[in-house]
C-alpha cells in the first residue's frame, strides 16, 4: 500500500479532486492500492451530490459561507458534513473487479477498525447510527450511542473503489452550529446535540495522537509518506469542476 500525508491543493474542492483522480488512477491500474489522510485547511462544509438537487441547496451553502466555512461538492454518497481543521481526511483507494462486491463489508469491516482505534485513546467508541445525525448512516462511529465522531462514505466507479472517512476531533460547537443552519436550509431531519468529538470525549487528545492510531490500524505506522505523481495532481485539475458549488 502506498501513503500520502499532508494536503495537495490550495482548496478543500481542490483536496477533494485530487481523491478523485487517485481514485480513477486505482481503477485503471495506474497506482497502487493508496491511503491518504490529511487535516483540512479550515472550515469546511462538503455537500453530497443530492444535497445539490435540493431547493434549499443555494440557502443551505450562503448560510455555510456566512458562517466562514468553505463549501464544495463531495464525490462519494450521504449528506452534508462539516469540520474544521481539527479533523482527519482518511481517502482508501483500490482497484478491485468487480468494484461493487463486498460494499456492506468494507463499512462494516473499516467502521469496526476505527472504533477499534478510537478506544484504544480512551473513546467509549462504538459503530452504529446515532438518531438525528447528520449525514446518517448505519456504519457511523459514535461515542456512547449518544455522539457521533466518524462518517464513512463509498464511491464505486468501474474497477475501483473509495472508502472515505472524516474524523472530528474537535470544534463541535462550531459545527453544531454551521450544521443546523445548512440542514434547516436543506429541509433535512438533524440533531444538533448528536455532534461530538474526540476532544470532548478524551480531553487533550488532538490530530496528532489520532493520526498516530489510524495509521497504526492500517499497518502503516512506520510506512514512509510519499509525494504525490505529477500525473495525479494533474489528473485533479479535470477533476476540480466536479467539486465546485
Amino acid at each position: 500500500m502506498r501513503l500520502h500525508t499532508g494536503r495537495a491543493g490550495a482548496s478543500e474542492a481542490a483536496e477533494l479532486a485530487v481523491t478523485s483522480a487517485l481514485l480513477r488512477q486505482a481503477a485503471a491500474g495506474e497506482v497502487p492500492e493508496t491511503l491518504r489522510i490529511y487535516r483540512p485547511a479550515g472550515p469546511a462544509v462538503v455537500f453530497g451530490r443530492r444535497d445539490t438537487h435540493r431547493p434549499g441547496f443555494r440557502a443551505a451553502v450562503e448560510s455555510a459561507a456566512a458562517a466562514g466555512f468553505e463549501t464544495s461538492v463531495r464525490g462519494v454518497g450521504g449528506r452534508a458534513v462539516a469540520y474544521t481543521g481539527n479533523a482527519l481526511v482518511i481517502d482508501h483507494v483500490r482497484q478491485q473487479v468487480p468494484a461493487a462486491a463486498g460494499l456492506n463489508d468494507r463499512f462494516a469491516r473499516f467502521g469496526a477498525r476505527y472504533a477499534t482505534a478510537l478506544r484504544e485513546l480512551g473513546v467509549d467508541a462504538r459503530v452504529g447510527p446515532v438518531p438525528g445525525e447528520y449525514c446518517a448512516g448505519e456504519h457511523s462511529v459514535n461515542a456512547r450511542s449518544v455522539v457521533k465522531l466518524v462518517g464513512t462514505a463509498q464511491r464505486v466507479v468501474r474497477n475501483g473503489w473509495l472508502f472515505s472517512a472524516l474524523i472530528v476531533i474537535d470544534d463541535a460547537e462550531p459545527l453544531r452550529r454551521v450544521l443546523s443552519d445548512v440542514y434547516a436550509a436543506l429541509d433535512l431531519p438533524f440533531d444538533p446535540g448528536t455532534v461530538g468529538s474526540v476532544a470532548d470525549e478524551v480531553p487533550g487528545c488532538g490530530v496528532a495522537e489520532v493520526e498516530h492510531r489510524i495509521r497504526a490500524a492500517y499497518g502503516g505506522g512506520s510506512l514512509p509518506a510519499t509525494p504525490f505523481e505529477s500525473s495525479t495532481l494533474a489528473a485533479a485539475e479535470h477533476q476540480l469542476p466536479r467539486h465546485l458549488v
